[in-house]
């Protein structure tokens, strides 16, 4: 797993509204960072697909 200093201050999540999605999104949680905004959500004819913003609020630019 990639050093939590070297991630991205922010990340959009995007994927199918599935159990997967929502581990990813736990996962970046765990990481530090924070839901930015409420989901999006849209049909492509098949499924759900949703996308989440998060921001990593603990970096070195973010801090007080």
């Amino acid at each position: 797993m990639t050093h939590v200093e070297e991630l991205p201050r922010y990340r959009v999540l995007t994927g199918p509204d599935d159990a997967a999605f929502c581990r990813r999104v736990s996962e970046m949680l765990d990481l530090g960072y924070e839901l930015h905004g409420s989901p999006s959500l849209t049909f492509d004819g098949e499924r759900v697909i949703v996308g989440q913003a998060l921001l990593r609020r603990d970096s070195p630019a973010t801090r007080p």
